[in-house]
């Protein structure tokens, strides 16, 4: 539902709203479609929308609408924890981008969404539907199930009691089944996913714990379905997401704890 354009609200807070309406669904709005989302009228959108072009918030392409623009992503670049992650991990994302000639992803928990925060993809690696900085949904793929089975049970219960989106035919909805699909998830910190988000994607993901031993993201690989085994590359997965674990100061004696994120 468009939020009211309410007089009291002050210049920064509509700014935002302008910006926030940019997602993985929506990268490219016109002005007329950010008047509709956001409730404001035609006018005052145009004004934010110059005023941040002016400042490279956003950009403006050949057809007249626009994106987020270069130096808003080089500041979200500067979120301690993506960032940090990002830079730790690649070396472990390069590995098994070598090994297996896949998608690699790594993924943290935002609301109720996984959030991809670095993705290695092959030349004739499958399409996918999200990308950097795009988000999936919790219950159907691989990196969303193992960041929901380790966040609270606030969120657990949240997610689970409401409407569950099909993607596929094997989506599971059921929420018993997804409680034990993540009560299995806790207990061996992975997960296998195949043709729940996407139909001929099947999906391997691990967790990543930090010095406290809680699951602060998600590494997979993401493969063709029918092309790669999933249980042979679990192996490497886990090795991997152990070791970028280690990185940020976890030991085995630590045993993993909900999300703090």
């Amino acid at each position: 539902m468009p939020r009211t354009n309410d007089p009291g609200r002050t210049v920064s807070s509509r700014l935002l709203e302008v910006l926030f309406a940019f997602s993985s669904d929506h990268p490219c709005l016109s002005v007329a479609d950010l008047t509709r989302m956001t409730g404001m009228s035609r006018a005052t959108v145009r004004r934010l929308v110059l005023e941040l072009v002016s400042v490279g918030a956003l950009q403006r392409d050949d057809s007249g609408r626009y994106t987020v623009g270069l130096r808003l992503w080089q500041l979200g670049t500067l979120a301690p924890l993506t960032e940090s992650l990002r830079t730790l991990a690649q070396p472990f994302l390069e590995d098994l981008y070598t090994a297996l000639q896949q998608h690699v992803q790594l993924a943290v928990l935002e609301g109720q969404e996984a959030v991809i925060i670095e993705r290695l993809s092959a030349p004739g690696a499958l399409p996918l539907a999200s990308h950097v900085g795009g988000r999936q949904p919790l219950h159907c793929c691989g990196v969303g199930k193992v960041l929901l089975s380790h966040a609270d049970q606030e969120l657990i219960d949240k997610v689970l009691s409401g409407p569950l989106r099909r993607y596929t035919d094997r989506t599971v909805v059921d929420p018993v089944e997804l409680r034990s699909q993540m009560a299995a998830c806790r207990r061996t910190g992975t997960a296998i996913v195949r043709g729940e988000f996407t139909d001929d994607a099947d999906s391997v993901a691990t967790r990543i714990m930090d010095a406290e031993g809680r699951v602060v993201a998600a590494l997979s690989v993401v493969v063709r379905a029918g092309s790669v085994k999933p249980h042979a590359t679990l192996p490497s997965v886990v090795t991997s997401g152990l070791a970028l674990s280690r990185m940020l100061g976890w030991r085995p004696a630590r045993s993993p704890t909900a999300s703090a994120l």
